[in-house]
C-alpha cells in the first residue's frame, strides 16, 4: 500500500451463573468527586494555516482526559455542564449499575446548563472503554465530547509503552476550519451517517509517537467517530489483538491484513516495532485500496537486539462464560429504511406513516417496523435469562449496533461463539445472530452507533427485571 506525502496528510478535505459486581454506588465519600466539566474550548485541529477550531470538550480538552482506574476500583466524577445544551455522560462498554449508564431520557434526566450530576460506580472489567455525551449525541460527540477510560489489570501484559489512540473524523468548513453546524442533515441521517473531511488521532491530524526498534507497545484503539468505519493495518509494526471492546480474547490473534473498527468499537493490540532506526512505522488507514498514515511512529533508536516472545493472553474478566444457547430465548430485530431502501411505511409516534411522511419528520429508519424508542421494550427479560437475537440489516448501509450494560457473542454460521463484544458491525444486507445472558438488571438501550442513524429512528431498549 502507498503512503501519501506529508502535504497529502495535511490537506483538509479528504456470564451465566456468575455473580458480577455491576458497580452500584457505594457509600458517599466525605470529599466531593473530581470534576468533569463539559465546556467550550478552542484547539488547533486543522493544519496551522487554519484558525483554531471551536469544540466542546471535557475539561476543554480533545479528547477528554484519559480516566485510569484499577480493575474493581471506583470511578467518581461530578459532571459540570457549562454548555448551552443539556447533556449526560455514557460510560461505553462498562457493565455498571443502570442508574449510572448516562442515557438521558432512559436512565437519568439530562443535566441542564449550569447543572451537575454525580457518577459513582465500580469498574468490574479490565480493558479499554470510553465515555461520551448521550444527549443529542450526533451533535455533542461530533463537537468533541468524549474521552477514553482505561481499567487496568492487576497484572498488566509485558509492554514498554501503553498508548491510547482515539480515532475520529471531523466535518469542518474548508474555508474557516470550524465544525459544520448542520447536525440535522437529511443526507447524513438517511445515508451512511455524518462523515468528516479531516481525520485525526487524539485530536491531531499529524499524530506521531517516537519509538525504538524492538520496543513493545500496547495500543488501545478507540473509534469515537460518528459514523466512519476505520479499516486499519500495520506497517513497520507486527503484533496481535489481545482484546476487543475491552474484553480479553482467549488467545491473542495475529493482526490480519486489516482490522475493521466500527463506531464505538475498540481493540487492544500488543505490537513490536520492526522498522529500522531512521524509518517510520505506521498505523495505516486503508481507504479504497490506498493506505494513509493514521498514526506515525518515527523509529529513533534500538530498544534491544532481539524481539520478545509472543504475548500471552490477558487474564479473563468475571462473568465471561458463554450463554446457554440450548435454553436461549429467540428474539429478532429487522432493520429497515434509509436512502435506497425498501421501507414503504412504519409506525412513527404511534401512527403508521408513509416513508414520505417519515422524511418530512427527518426520520428514516425503523426497527421491526417502528421508528425510534417505544413505550414498551423490545423484550422484557428475567435476570440471567439467555437470549439469542437475530439481526437483519435490510438497508443499503452498514450499521454498528451497540448494547448498553452487557456484552454479547456473535454466533458464526457453524454455531460457534465469537469473543465478547458490546458493538457489532453489520454490513448492508447482512444477517447476524448474537447471544448473551441478561445478567444486569435495568433498562438498557440498544441502538446504532452511527449516531445520526440513532437519532433518526435506530433505537430500541431491553428491560432486565
Amino acid at each position: 500500500m502507498t503512503l501519501p506525502s506529508r502535504r497529502d496528510l495535511l490537506a483538509l478535505g479528504g456470564a451465566a451463573g456468575v455473580a458480577l459486581a455491576f458497580g452500584r454506588p457505594l457509600a458517599a465519600q466525605s470529599a466531593s468527586p473530581a470534576a468533569l466539566t463539559a465546556r467550550e474550548a478552542e484547539v488547533q485541529l486543522a493544519p496551522p494555516a487554519y484558525p483554531a477550531t471551536r469544540i466542546w470538550g471535557y475539561d476543554g480538552a480533545l479528547p477528554g482526559p484519559v480516566i485510569r482506574v484499577a480493575q474493581g476500583g471506583r470511578v467518581t466524577r461530578r459532571l459540570i455542564n457549562d454548555l448551552p445544551q443539556p447533556t449526560s455522560v455514557h460510560w461505553h462498554g462498562l457493565r455498571i449499575d443502570n442508574a449510572m449508564d448516562g442515557v438521558a431520557g432512559l436512565t437519568q434526566d439530562p443535566v441542564a446548563p449550569g447543572g451537575t450530576f454525580d457518577y459513582d460506580f465500580v469498574a468490574p472489567d479490565a480493558g479499554t472503554y470510553w465515555y461520551h455525551a448521550h444527549n443529542r449525541s450526533a451533535e455533542q460527540v461530533a463537537r468533541g465530547l468524549y474521552g477514553a477510560l482505561v481499567v487496568e489489570e492487576a497484572e498488566a501484559p509485558e509492554a514498554d509503552r501503553d498508548e491510547v489512540l482515539v480515532l475520529d473524523d471531523w466535518l469542518l468548513d474548508p474555508q474557516s476550519g470550524q465544525i459544520d453546524a448542520d447536525f440535522l442533515s437529511r443526507h447524513s441521517r438517511s445515508h451512511a451517517g455524518r462523515l468528516g473531511n479531516l481525520i485525526a488521532t487524539n485530536g491531531r491530524h499529524d499524530h506521531a509517537i517516537e519509538v525504538r526498534r524492538h520496543q513493545r507497545l500496547r495500543l488501545r484503539l478507540v473509534n469515537a467517530a460518528n459514523a466512519r468505519i476505520f479499516q486499519l493495518a500495520l506497517l513497520g509494526l507486527e503484533g496481535r489483538i489481545v482484546a476487543l471492546d475491552g474484553m480479553p480474547l482467549e488467545a491473542p490473534a495475529p493482526v490480519a491484513e486489516t482490522l475493521l473498527l466500527g463506531p464505538g468499537q475498540r481493540a487492544d493490540l500488543i505490537v513490536d516495532v520492526v522498522a529500522e532506526p531512521g524509518e517510520d512505522a505506521h498505523l495505516v488507514r486503508v481507504e479504497r485500496g490506498e493506505g494513509f498514515s493514521q498514526s506515525r511512529f518515527p523509529v529513533v533508536g534500538v530498544a534491544s537486539r532481539a524481539r520478545r516472545d509472543a504475548p500471552v493472553a490477558l487474564p479473563p474478566n468475571p462473568g465471561m462464560a458463554p450463554p446457554r444457547l440450548a435454553e436461549a430465548r429467540p428474539l429478532r430485530l429487522e432493520m429497515s429504511g434509509g436512502a435506497m431502501g425498501r421501507l414503504d411505511a412504519a409506525i412513527l409516534d404511534g401512527r403508521r406513516r408513509s416513508f414520505g411522511q417519515m422524511v418530512e419528520a427527518n426520520q428514516f429508519w425503523a426497527f421491526n417496523g417502528t421508528v425510534g424508542m417505544t413505550p414498551t421494550p423490545l423484550a422484557e427479560l428475567a435476570r440471567g435469562e439467555p437470549v439469542r437475537l437475530s439481526i437483519r440489516n435490510d438497508t443499503a448501509f452498514p450499521h454498528a449496533m451497540h448494547l448498553h450494560g452487557m456484552h454479547f457473542r456473535e454466533i458464526a454460521a457453524d454455531g460457534t461463539l465469537g469473543p465478547l463484544r458490546d458493538t457489532t458491525l453489520l454490513q448492508r444486507g447482512e444477517t447476524r445472530e448474537i447471544a448473551f445472558a441478561a445478567d444486569n438488571p435495568g433498562d438498557w438501550l440498544f441502538h446504532c452507533h452511527m449516531l445520526s442513524h440513532a437519532e433518526s429512528g435506530m433505537m430500541t431498549w431491553l428491560k432486565v427485571t
